[in-house]
Parts: C-alpha cells; sequence; structure tokens
C-alpha cells in the first residue's frame, strides 16, 4: 500500500474490498435497477407570499413532519431549510467523508457555518469536520437523510427519571410533564404514517397496534448473538427501523446494502421526512425554500429570511422552530426569546461500544446491519441512574473497520494490519448503545462573541461537560456487552477506548429548550410552546428532557406531530 490505508480501504477498485470480503451489494441488487422518484421543486425567496398561517424552520425528523400535520390541518404552510435537496443519487457513497466516519468533513454543509468553542483565550472557531462541532446534517430531510433509522420509543420510565433515581448533585435531572401514555397515540401515528419495520419488542410500554412493515431477516450476526443472548436469560427483540421492507407508497424496498447508516439511500427506501411526510405537505400545498436562512424571529409573527445575498421578512400565524438542539437555541437568543433555560441542558448519547473476535465466519454482509437487541438494561441496574440499550451495530464498511474495528495492540502502521484487517474483519462482531445521559446546565448552547457565520451573525457556542454519571453508566454497559459477546462465542473482546467526560451532542442532539410544567423548569409548556411567547411552538429534540436510552429520532417525530396539533388547534 504506498497511499494512505483509508484511501486504499474507500476505493473499490484497489483490491480491499475482495481482500477482506466486503460486498456493498451482498443481496444481488444494484440500485441503478431501481427507478425514483421525481425531486419537488424548491421556491425562490421572492416568490413566496407575504403571510403563512405557519412558518416551519427546518425539515429534518421535526420540521418535516410538522409542516405535514400543519398542512393536513388545512394550514398554509412555509418550510425554511438552510441546506440543499440533494436527489437520492446525488451525493456520492464516499468512504471517508459521510455522515457515519467522519475524517475529512462531510458531503453537505455549506460554507460559511463555524461554531464556536471555549478556547485557551477566549473562543475558537470550529469547522464541521472537527468533532467538537457536533455536526448535525444541514439539508433537506436534515438527519433523517442520513441516519440508521432505528425507531426506537422511550420507555414509560424514561419520563420519570427523576421520580425514579432522585437529582444526582451538579445535574438538572427532572420528570416530563408529559408521560408514555400521552405520547403513544403519536408514536403510533409516525410508524405507520412514515412506515416503521419491526415486530413489538419485550420490556417496552404498550401500543395500540403492531408496526405496518415486518422487520428485515435476521443477519447471521443476530443468529450468533440471540443464542447468546438466551444463554444469558436475557430477552431480546428486532430492531426497528425507518426503512421500507417491502414496496411502500410508490419507493422501492431496501435492497439490503453494506453501505447505509451515514449515506443517502439510493433507492429512497429510507424513510426520512425528505422521502415521506414533506412530499405530502407539499402536495397539500405546503413552500418549500431551501439553501435559506431565518435569522430572527419575533412574537408578532415576523420571520426574516436571507437567502441568495437578499433578505425578505414574512408575517406567520404560527412559528415552529425545528432546526435541531444548537440551532433552535442559538435562533431564539438572537431573537431575544425565551427564558434562561434556553440553551441549557444539552446533551445526546455517549456509547458503549465494544468488539467480539470469533473463531468463524459470523457475517452474512446483509445490510442495514442490526437486526437483534436488548432493552433489559434501560432501568433497574443496581448503582445506576438509568442505563440503555444494547445491539449489534450497523455494517461496517472497511475504511471504519481499519480506524476504529482493529485490536488496541495491532500496529495500524505496519505491514501486519493488512493481514489484521482481512482475517479479523467477517469474524468480528460490535455492539454498542447509547447511554440515558444525565442532563446538567453547565452543558450548554450560548452565542458566541467574536466568532460569526457568513452573515455576520453570531454562531453559536458550545461549552460545558456532561454529567460524570454518564460514564459510569457507559462502563455498566461495556461490561454487559463483553458479556453478551463472550456468551456468543466470542474468543476475544476489546473496547474502543476508556470514555472521557466532554460535552455531548453531535447527532443526537437534544434538550435545550425543555419543556416543564412552569416556567420555573424549562423553556417551553407540555404542548411545545415558548414560555412567554403566545406564538413560538418548538418541534425538534430541544423539548426533550431528557434523551432516553435509545435513538431519539421516533420521540422527536412523535413530540412534533403533537406540538403542531396543538399549534394548529390554537389557529
Amino acid at each position: 500500500m504506498s497511499r494512505s490505508p483509508l484511501d486504499f480501504y474507500a476505493d473499490p477498485g484497489s483490491g480491499a474490498w475482495e481482500e477482506i470480503g466486503f460486498d456493498p451489494y451482498p443481496a444481488g441488487r444494484s440500485p441503478a435497477d431501481v427507478p425514483l422518484a421525481q425531486r419537488p421543486p424548491a421556491r425562490a425567496l421572492r416568490d413566496l407570499r407575504d403571510r403563512y398561517d405557519a412558518i416551519v424552520v427546518g425539515s429534518g425528523a421535526g420540521g418535516g413532519v410538522a409542516a405535514f400535520v400543519l398542512a393536513r390541518s388545512g394550514a398554509s404552510v412555509l418550510v425554511v431549510e438552510r441546506g440543499s435537496w440533494f436527489g437520492a443519487r446525488d451525493l456520492a457513497a464516499d468512504h471517508v467523508r459521510n455522515h457515519r466516519f467522519f475524517s475529512g468533513g462531510d458531503l453537505d454543509t455549506p460554507p460559511g457555518h463555524p461554531r464556536a468553542v471555549p478556547g485557551d483565550d477566549g473562543e475558537v472557531a470550529v469547522e464541521y469536520d472537527d468533532p467538537r462541532y457536533h455536526h448535525n446534517a444541514i439539508t433537506v430531510g436534515g438527519g433523517t437523510r442520513f441516519f440508521g433509522a432505528q425507531a426506537w420509543r422511550f420507555l414509560p420510565d424514561d419520563f420519570r427519571m427523576a421520580s425514579l433515581y432522585g437529582v444526582p448533585e451538579g445535574s438538572a435531572l427532572a420528570d416530563w410533564p408529559i408521560t408514555y401514555d400521552d405520547l403513544e397515540p403519536f408514536y403510533d401515528q409516525v410508524e405507520w404514517e412514515l412506515g416503521v419495520a419491526g415486530r413489538p419488542h419485550p420490556e417496552e410500554g404498550p401500543r395500540r397496534r403492531d408496526y405496518p412493515m415486518a422487520p428485515f431477516r435476521p443477519t447471521a450476526e443476530a443468529a450468533v448473538l440471540q443464542a447468546g443472548a438466551e444463554a444469558l436469560g436475557w430477552p431480546t427483540g428486532a430492531v426497528p427501523l425507518l426503512l421500507n421492507t417491502e414496496p411502500r407508497n410508490g419507493r422501492a424496498a431496501c435492497i439490503r446494502c453494506g453501505q447505509c447508516v451515514g449515506f443517502a439511500c439510493p433507492v429512497d427506501a429510507r424513510n426520512g421526512t425528505h422521502s415521506t411526510v414533506l412530499p405530502r405537505a407539499l402536495d397539500l400545498g405546503t413552500h418549500l425554500i431551501s439553501q435559506a436562512q431565518v435569522t430572527r424571529i419575533s412574537d408578532d409573527g415576523d420571520v426574516e429570511i436571507a437567502a441568495g445575498g437578499t433578505a425578505r421578512t414574512i408575517h406567520a400565524g404560527r412559528i415552529v422552530l425545528a432546526g435541531g438542539a444548537v440551532e433552535t437555541p442559538r435562533l431564539l437568543r438572537l431573537s431575544g426569546l425565551g427564558n434562561d433555560w434556553v440553551g441549557d441542558c444539552l446533551q445526546g448519547h455517549l456509547y458503549a461500544n465494544v468488539f467480539g473476535l470469533f473463531d468463524q465466519d459470523v457475517h452474512d454482509d446483509l445490510g442495514p446491519g442490526p437486526s437483534v437487541a436488548t432493552r433489559h438494561f434501560s432501568h433497574g441496574n443496581d448503582g445506576i441512574v438509568g442505563g440503555g440499550l444494547l445491539g449489534h451495530d450497523f455494517i461496517k464498511i472497511p475504511t471504519m473497520h481499519y480506524a476504529l474495528g482493529l485490536p488496541p495492540d495491532a500496529d495500524r502502521a505496519g505491514p501486519d494490519a493488512r493481514r489484521a484487517l482481512a482475517d479479523g474483519y467477517r469474524r468480528t462482531v460490535t455492539i454498542q448503545g447509547p447511554v440515558q445521559e444525565i442532563p446538567t446546565r453547565e452543558a450548554r448552547v450560548r452565542l458566541a462573541t467574536t466568532v460569526t457565520d457568513h452573515l455576520g451573525l453570531p454562531v453559536a457556542r458550545l461549552e460545558g461537560l456532561q454529567h460524570a454519571e454518564d460514564l459510569r453508566t457507559c462502563a455498566f454497559l461495556s461490561d454487559r456487552a463483553e458479556e453478551w459477546l463472550r456468551a456468543s462465542g466470542a474468543i476475544r473482546t476489546w473496547r474502543t477506548g476508556a470514555p472521557h467526560r466532554g460535552l455531548s451532542g453531535g447527532q443526537h442532539q437534544a434538550g435545550t429548550a425543555r419543556m416543564s410544567d412552569s416556567p420555573r423548569y424549562g423553556a417551553t409548556d407540555p404542548d411545545g410552546k415558548l414560555w412567554g411567547t403566545d406564538r413560538v411552538h418548538v418541534a425538534d429534540a430541544s423539548l426533550h428532557v431528557t434523551n432516553g436510552g435509545a435513538n431519539p429520532v421516533l420521540t422527536i417525530m412523535a413530540l412534533a406531530w403533537r406540538t403542531a396539533t396543538h399549534a394548529a388547534a390554537a389557529g
């Protein structure tokens, strides 16, 4: 290998993929065989109306759902998106620069959007290829363009963490002002409207009906791990996914490729907002403007929008913020709206992540990968506040396995690295899971004092550390993951490194405009309306009081459906 190892393992023509046994299309179907729907048109700033019943800021998990619910109620709706609308095959499957494996940036973030972090002398600017940026996708559909699509409901106990565990010192742990039963009807609506493939999971809350699609056929890895869990007496179940396991609403079924999460789906089988509710909202008359940025809002309904070197103020009856848990509090602070909870309690998910090496091949390469998980350790763990789920990971692209999946004693710069990768790639299984984090007000979003964006506006400044309790929970879950791998037949296990205390946010960012029964304890009321305002609502993960011990996207969508329902009823 004369070139860099990452370039070698990213190149399908290098022979590396055949050498280690990676097949991007193991089911034998090429994306070129699958026809795609046409991309709906976006509008120019000059073509927009002077007034809409509702303006939605952001088109991701929350914004796309909110726009659909509002449009279905008969409201005139405008969606403003800072990024572009890419077609299913417009973004190359770059194995170095993508949303799963950050090395050299990604493929969708427009220039001129830095963030700030504290430095030795004031603050420093960071770009989207810096881990301190806490990146989320900037594109129509937001993170749902690239997400792994794990569609977990939060558990009933996730909504009452303080009642169960008390309030750890230095934390802002609290119960939600709503319960699982309050949110269950909206979980159900999202699962059926967008499309979730799965099977009701043991140890979850009650539900009114099954999923609309059956789960994927289990992978070879799943069979191995299922046997190990049974030996331990741990209940497991299929992983619910916002992916088509059958053709649905004019779009194809998943072709089970080996490069799913982090990449745009080449056949549009991923049920993000860009492929489901947002096109339906547009069919109902919603207007969309992309490559546009909302710079300020007011409770009088004024929404200032900049696009293409010009700016315009448009009036809204209702303003729904869904820019994510970093950009939503930034916009509120730029606009002088909200109380002192706005921006506080930034949280994401620290991950337990353990590898196991087996003495035989355990891969069949069928994507997306995860098809078995346990929620047995989400709560009730002695001495631990909360817990989390554990399951096997998505198919690892070769570059990721080279960088992260080799044993810690492997010399990545030496001649044995290539042999070790070829020998271990198909014999290695990863178990991982998100930790139920403990919110603290010191982990927060503020406005930068010296760093600005391309419009000259202060960017988001990210500061603080996650709560130390999260590290104990992560260590506990890592122990359980290692136990599971050993029981499944792994002859060796290792971890990606000891967890360290930092600021947690990233693609599961949440909590910065949390809901509460009183403005003394949060930024929004239980229906998602910003305290102290009449027409400003929040419909993204900023609302989360806690971020659950599972991927949060289904909860983001269910809350957005609920917020939009209340906003529509308020007129």
